[in-house]
């Protein structure tokens, strides 16, 4: 069985942040401030606790920034490679695919602006006793929209569909920003065109091949101005988003 260290963590982390309008404008979203340090510090340091060595920054918007701020990763325990779009904005599955030579086999993949403190160890297991016909797993949290639209429908530990454009009034979950991939759940995206990971977890499981793994701790975001306020009185430090 594998172990969480020899695995990567692809973070998607060039996204535009147009939801936070002029706090992000010229800073990429997962450096804007949270409780006086930028966010990806938390991030990071959560993995690094989680058992997680190696991290690939998937950049695009401002990425130059991020390769400075960060580094090879080493005052954060761990080895840290950028992967850039290029030429142009290639979105959350694209951005994968594109850092398809960075990742290796199997990767877990957490989007940039989620925090979530889970058992990454618990996740890896599940695919690994499932064998290679599944290609994936996506965390899912039983939300029944308290707090967030759900979209996803996960009933006796089997998750049957998933859509985050269309959700169906039946779905009580929803996605947590973390998943675990096979190199071969890439290979459907085209190289070099822009294409959406929410798009291609659909595909998969309508297929059967993504699997849903259930958390009972829900996630923090900063994607939009309500999310980073909470996410700030969590992490400590200022709960407003002027700045």
């Amino acid at each position: 069985m594998s172990l969480v260290a020899d695995i990567p963590v692809a973070v998607l982390a060039g996204g535009r942040a147009s939801r936070l309008g002029a706090i992000a404008e010229r800073t990429p979203k997962v450096l804007v401030d949270v409780g006086g340090r930028p966010f990806l510090d938390h991030q990071l340091e959560l993995l690094q606790r989680r058992g997680v060595r190696r991290v690939v920054l998937c950049g695009g918007h401002l990425a130059d920034q991020l390769e400075a701020y960060v580094g090879r990763g080493t005052r954060h325990g761990l080895l840290v490679e950028l992967s850039r779009d290029a030429p142009r904005t290639l979105g959350t599955a694209g951005a994968l695919r594109g850092a398809q030579a960075f990742l290796g086999g199997l990767f877990f993949v957490l989007y940039g602006d989620a925090y979530l403190d889970v058992d990454y160890g618990s996740v890896l297991a599940g695919l690994e006793q499932r064998g290679e016909a599944v290609l994936g797993v996506v965390t899912l949290y039983r939300n029944a929209g308290r707090w967030d639209r759900s979209n996803a429908l996960f009933t006796d530990g089997r998750l049957i569909r998933y859509d985050k454009h269309a959700p169906s009034p039946d779905m009580e979950h929803i996605d947590c920003g973390l998943g675990l991939l096979r190199r071969e759940a890439l290979d459907r995206v085209p190289k070099g065109e822009p294409a959406d990971l929410s798009d291609l977890y659909t595909a998969l499981v309508t297929e059967g091949r993504l699997l849903g793994h259930e958390v009972g701790t829900r996630f923090y975001e900063i994607g939009s101005a309500a999310g980073l306020a909470e996410t700030r009185a969590l992490l400590g430090g200022r709960t407003d988003v002027a700045g």
